[in-house]
């Protein structure tokens, strides 16, 4: 049987749910944005290691719209090197380098040699029947034409002079002559070559563009690296080994990436190498029917192009068997220092935990050793508070510097240090300059009557930070003590305004109502009233006039500072309002003088001849 309230049942209801509804929604939103980021990064994760692997690759970055040699062997050795960092990566990538180039040059060589015998063995019909005709033509009158410039050369040199006009000319126009003819064969090769789809002029083309790009790679400088020993002593720091330790990991799926590629073009070069053996052996072992001088010549200079492609084969199966074993034993080495990093990385978490359990040790301590009975609670509470908070600083800065290590640029991080402390400590700093504005002359001293935001009492402390009044009440209410200390930042003499009512030559008008009977003589009373107002503040007005004319303060120089009454009506009585001036200083035991004449003057029976004379006694 349960003796809860109703209230208190729904409180611990309310009180069971871990979250509240709005931290539901949030946290739901939260977590479907990472389901989000992580699906998009699982299902983009092969771009971060793709490497060039095949012909096409090349597309998109100034080549050929489709490339006929591949040369992803040299792209994914040019593109590894790049991501070398120790002396042993920068060896290894060299040499990878070396035996991709190469790989490469055999490449082309043998594109070379297939789109020759290519050449050979087509059968020529139609229009490239006819261009075929064409070129032979051109040839032979290429042929004559350089005969003709060699005999004209040759007669040049051993004429005479009168006639050596004659002849330069003539060996001009035979120059020009050679060059359209010349010009004429190379466009009647091209037209053949489309004809017959020859392959030959677009090798040569990319040849031509590997090899200025081998020379412009050449030319560039590399920058020596340190021994993997000495390179992952420079990751100092916790960040920075997480940094290393996720680049090296990436470079080892490369790596792997590229040797299996390595191995991929083993296979398929084994498979075109034993399938050109297999037809070539089939073509030299059958018999051969007979032919004429050209046909057989043809037949021949076929065969020996397939055995040096079979040699080529041969050549780029090894290169690329020993392209894999550099690049298998680039990630042994990687692995190493893999494996080096990663015990700095434990290592520095070691620390990391190690100052965590100092930190708690250390507040553990220091709460133990602040039981002590000698000091007062709300001593003992504020100092171990202000440890505390040193401890837990000191300790979040060993770990940040384990971490993140120094400040590397010290101007900046001190500039944004500077700012930050700024718009933090701004308070402090108004507080700090709105002191040397309240020991100024216009300011306030200890023992004062000042009201600081709508708190008036006297002034206890003028400290370098903060002023200490002992609470007195505003300038409308009873200036009696109320015993609490009121503590103000110094920054409101810059920011706000406050009053002193004990400085010098500080009067002001004070007021207060008398509620009088409505009588015939009411007037009388009122005058009465006045008269005491004016023999009670004589020696004040007196004072004030005198040190308002002394102070040359323009519209106080000629203010008057005599007591005057209002009568107004009030339903069934009048009120009389009385204006008087008085020091603020003293301005609650004025008041209360006053109050006491009123009362006593009141309290007498009305005369009319009294009133008359105070009248008379007011207008003289």
């Amino acid at each position: 049987m349960s003796n809860l309230s109703p209230d208190r049942s729904a409180q611990k209801e309310k009180n069971s749910h871990f979250l509240s509804r709005t931290q539901v929604v949030i946290l739901g939103v939260i977590g479907l944005l990472l389901a989000i980021c992580v699906s998009s990064a699982w299902f983009t994760q092969d771009s971060v290691g793709k490497l060039p692997s095949s012909a096409g690759s090349t597309k998109g970055r100034g080549a050929t719209p489709k490339a006929i040699v591949d040369v992803s062997s040299w792209q994914t050795a040019e593109a590894l090197a790049q991501l070398a960092y120790s002396a042993e990566e920068k060896d290894y990538a060299e040499q990878a380098e070396r035996l991709a180039d190469h790989s490469v040059d055999q490449a082309f060589a043998a594109a070379i040699r297939v789109a020759t015998l290519s050449a050979q063995n087509r059968q020529l019909t139609g229009d490239a029947k006819a261009v075929a005709d064409r070129i032979d033509q051109l040839q032979l009158q290429v042929a004559q034409d350089q005969s003709a410039v060699k005999q004209l050369a040759a007669a040049r040199a051993g004429t005479k002079s009168g006639a050596e006009d004659a002849d330069d000319t003539d060996l001009q126009v035979a120059k020009a002559q050679l060059q359209l003819d010349s010009d004429e064969l190379s466009d009647a090769q091209e037209d053949l070559a489309r004809a017959t789809g020859d392959e030959r002029p677009q090798i040569q083309s990319e040849l031509s563009a590997h090899e200025a790009q081998m020379k412009s790679y050449d030319n560039q400088t590399q920058a020596p690296g340190q021994l993997a020993a000495l390179s992952v002593g420079q990751y100092g720091t916790l960040a920075r080994r997480v940094g290393a330790w996720n680049r090296q990991r990436t470079r080892a799926q490369l790596l792997d990436q590229a040797g299996k590629q390595a191995e991929s073009n083993v296979r398929a070069l084994s498979a075109m190498h034993n399938a050109l053996e297999t037809k070539a052996g089939a073509a030299g072992n059958g018999t051969a029917p007979a032919q004429d001088q050209a046909s057989r010549l043809a037949r021949l200079q076929s065969r020996s192009i397939e055995r040096q492609l079979l040699s080529i084969y041969d050549d780029r199966i090894q290169t690329e068997q020993q392209l894999a074993n550099v690049y298998k034993k680039w990630g042994a080495h990687l692995q190493v220092q893999h494996r080096i990093v990663l015990h700095l990385i434990f290592k520095s978490l070691a620390w990391v935990l190690a100052m965590g359990a100092c930190m708690v040790i250390a507040i553990a301590v220091l709460r133990r050793a602040m039981e002590h009975p000698l000091l007062d609670v709300r001593q003992r509470h504020t100092l171990r508070s202000i440890l505390e908070l040193c401890i837990q600083i000191i300790g979040a800065v060993c770990i940040l510097l384990v971490i993140f290590g120094p400040p590397r640029q010290l101007g900046a991080m001190l500039g944004l240090g500077t700012a930050a402390l700024t718009v933090a400590l701004q308070d402090f700093i108004l507080a700090f300059f709105g002191w040397f504005i309240l020991i100024g002359k216009k300011g306030m001293r200890v023992g004062d009557i000042v009201e600081i935001d709508g708190v008036g009492g006297e002034v206890l402390e003028i400290g370098l930070m903060s002023t200490t009044l002992l609470e007195t009440g505003t300038l409308a209410e009873q200036g009696y003590p109320t015993g609490r200390r009121v503590t103000f930042m110094n920054s409101f003499a810059v920011k706000h305004k406050y009053f002193n009512f004990s400085s010098t030559s500080q009067w002001m008008w004070d007021q207060f109502d008398v509620a009088l009977p409505s009588t015939e003589k009411t007037h009388l009373r009122a005058e009465q009233i006045l008269g005491v107002l004016t023999e009670a503040t004589a020696g004040d007005v007196q004072l004030a006039e005198r040190e308002w004319r002394g102070a040359r303060v323009p519209g106080l120089t000629d203010t008057r500072a005599l007591p005057s009454v209002n009568l107004r009506p009030s339903g069934n009585e009048f009120k009389l309002q009385v204006h008087y001036i008085t020091r603020a200083s003293d301005r609650f035991e004025t008041r209360n003088r006053l109050y006491q004449r009123v009362i006593d003057l009141l309290q007498m029976p009305l005369d009319s001849t009294t009133g008359a004379q105070s009248g008379s006694a007011r207008r003289s």
